[in-house]
């Protein structure tokens, strides 16, 4: 037991508290404030990286077992959760995007294998949380973001001459199908491929965000580099099927980010197995756990597997994606998991990347319960 006064004893006392992703002291990082005793009570607030941390059991649990008995007359533990996201470190050559925390790229090796709706309803999970979310729908060739969340509308000029955002879900979208005409192809070379990105991501009004995700085009072409070469990205996340043909061209994709200097967050395994609604096995139509083992064999994260759901596909088309008419569903959950994985890796990367283990200063972000 210490001798020191209750505030005293319990700032020693959570000076053992570890961050499980970051592996640092909480204290030291910034992240236990508004440190108190009243009674048998300890008051405190809780920063964490992200809103959607999957991690606060654990945490409680750490502090808990941290102040409990160790605090002289400490019997229970008060905790208050905010947020405050961290943001990606500026590069040299890289312009950053004014308000924006930190850019998101999800990326495939081939078309096909799902990456819109995994960028869609990753978003939308990210949003649930309490986030600042926008989504940028890269895609040039196959820009069907709009569709997928509804959205006819043409963005038009904000206060500032620069263009307003769309909204739906409460996130901000830009696409390149919100001013094209139905059925237009975009022919364009390198060069306007690049010129139209960097309107988007420059010339939007996106505000304060937490994450801006990104739609790319499958494979590793303009889009991809001009991206990699503009902003400072806090990383890349691949989507593939378990097909040998879809892990590939992952294999590349990883290899491109890797050159250009781009953190891999991980890899995500989509159209993972599919569960019959009446009898309720599962049966692999394109195999299993190929996006694990490619992970492994690169020494990446794994994100998780998103299984085939009929509801994915009918809310694509209709505009309702299936984190905003169903995210409580069993696969609603496998996207919040998804979600939670993808914003613990930007809080590491970020970490890793500054010299200052110090919270970042600005807005907190109230957890939602």
């Amino acid at each position: 037991m210490s001798d020191a006064s209750p505030s005293a004893a319990l700032e020693q006392a959570l000076a053992a508290v570890i961050d499980p992703e970051l592996r640092r002291p909480m204290l030291e990082l910034g992240m236990l404030r508004d440190l108190r005793v009243d009674a048998s009570t300890a008051f405190m607030r809780v920063v964490l990286t992200t809103p959607a941390c999957p991690l606060k059991d654990e945490i409680r649990g750490a502090i808990e077992a941290a102040v409990i008995g160790t605090v002289a007359g400490v019997a229970t533990v008060d905790i208050s959760w905010d947020s405050n996201v961290t943001s990606t470190r500026g590069l040299p050559g890289r312009q950053e995007i004014e308000g924006v925390r930190n850019v998101l790229a999800v990326s495939a090796g081939k078309g096909g294998v799902g990456k819109t709706t995994v960028s869609v309803n990753t978003a939308i999970a990210l949003s649930l949380t309490g986030a600042r979310v926008g989504l940028l729908d890269a895609d040039v060739y196959g820009p069907n973001v709009p569709i997928m969340m509804g959205i006819t509308a043409q963005p038009e000029p904000g206060e500032s001459q620069r263009i307003r955002p769309l909204s739906a879900y409460g996130i901000k979208v830009m696409s390149f199908g919100t001013i094209l005409k139905p059925g237009q192809p975009v022919i364009w070379r390198g060069p306007m491929l690049a010129k139209g990105l960097r309107e988007f991501l420059y010339e939007v009004e996106w505000g304060e965000l937490d994450y801006l995700v990104v739609d790319l085009p499958p494979g590793t072409g303009d889009v991809q580099l001009s991206l990699a070469q503009s902003v400072p990205m806090t990383g890349a996340v691949i989507v593939t099927t378990p097909q040998d043909v879809s892990l590939a061209d992952v294999s590349r994709g990883i290899e491109m980010f890797r050159q250009v200097k781009v953190p891999v967050l991980g890899i995500i395994e989509n159209m993972s197995g599919f569960v019959c609604s009446h009898c309720g096995e599962t049966t692999d139509i394109f195999g299993s756990g190929g996006g694990r083992g490619l992970a492994e064999t690169y020494d990446i994260p794994f994100l998780g597997s998103i299984p085939l759901d009929p509801r994915i596909r009918l809310g694509g088309g209709d505009g309702q994606p299936l984190m905003a008419a169903a995210p409580d569903s069993a696969v609603g959950g496998v996207f919040r998991d998804v979600a939670a994985h993808i914003a613990g890796r930007v809080s590491q990367e970020n970490f890793a990347s500054t010299a200052a283990p110090v919270m970042p200063s600005g807005p907190r972000i109230p957890l939602r319960p």
